[in-house]
């Protein structure tokens, strides 16, 4: 049986005008967490790693059970992630990747990071310390 799979892309644009003072300075920073979160995995840098995630961010991962049918989210604290990281992260210091940020809403985005490995689908904040990410739901491509 074949499947046809249909993709809806949704684009924002980010133009700075009367309304949205800033906004292109606040999609360079968005920006600027997510290449600190990815590089500094794929780099095995922990500062960056640190910087770019919030303490109560949480990570998930879905896993299908032995069954097949139930899903299971395996959850990563920012902890975890750091700790992953010091031991070499990704190990992969050239590694592509490409970023998209979809959207911005005063202290809140969305955004995505796609390398040749994972797909992160992330929710971040702005906070006194600048943009953190506070959730992370990815899958291994």
């Amino acid at each position: 049986m074949k499947y046809l799979l249909l993709i809806s892309v949704m684009t924002f644009c980010f133009t700075a005008n009367a309304q949205t003072p800033g906004i292109a300075e606040e999609k360079t920073a968005v920006e600027n967490a997510l290449r600190d979160y990815i590089e500094g995995w794929y780099k095995g840098d922990t500062e960056r790693m640190d910087r770019s995630l919030h303490n109560d961010l949480v990570k998930r991962i879905p896993l299908k059970d032995s069954s097949e049918i139930d899903i299971t989210l395996r959850m990563v604290p920012k902890s975890r992630m750091v700790e992953l990281t010091s031991k070499g992260g990704g190990e992969n210091p050239d590694a592509e990747y490409e970023i998209y940020v979809d959207d911005i809403d005063k202290d809140i985005a969305a955004a995505r990071v796609l390398s040749l490995e994972y797909l992160d689908y992330l929710h971040l904040v702005k906070t006194n310390d600048g943009w953190q990410i506070v959730n992370i739901l990815f899958h291994v491509r």
